[in-house]
């Protein structure tokens, strides 16, 4: 029997609890093309790759035809926010990156400050 690319898509969505909603926000997509996506029985590699990203699944189990381990291995490391796939602005994934980089530095100098008491004017 010829696999349902969507449907197994779909399946690890669900099975590893993931919203719908967030899923489709993350890709910057409507919901309906998520769903869409569910019911063809065959997916452009882009869009699982993308998924799998999101989701941080390593869809190369799944399809093995269309992955390899090392394609989604960069996706599991610790914060590698420079990755880039087709269909993705590469420069835009790299100021993604620095902002985060950036956000992590600033709430760290910040739990590094002793509380200090903020006195309001009257």
């Amino acid at each position: 029997m010829e696999k349902h690319f969507g449907q197994q898509v779909e399946y690890r969505v669900r099975k590893d609890g993931y919203s719908i909603t967030n899923l489709a926000r993350e890709l910057y997509v409507n919901r309906r093309s998520v769903y869409n996506w569910f019911n063809q029985r065959y997916l452009k590699p882009e869009i699982i790759f993308r998924i799998g990203c999101v989701i941080r699944y390593d869809f190369s189990k799944d399809f093995p035809e269309l992955f390899s381990t090392e394609e989604f291995g960069h996706i599991f490391s610790k914060r590698d926010t420079t990755v880039s796939y087709s269909g993705w602005d590469q420069e835009e994934e790299l100021w993604q990156g620095k902002y985060l980089v950036l956000l992590e530095k600033y709430q760290e100098l910040l739990e590094s400050q002793p509380e200090k008491e903020l006195h309001c004017v009257s």
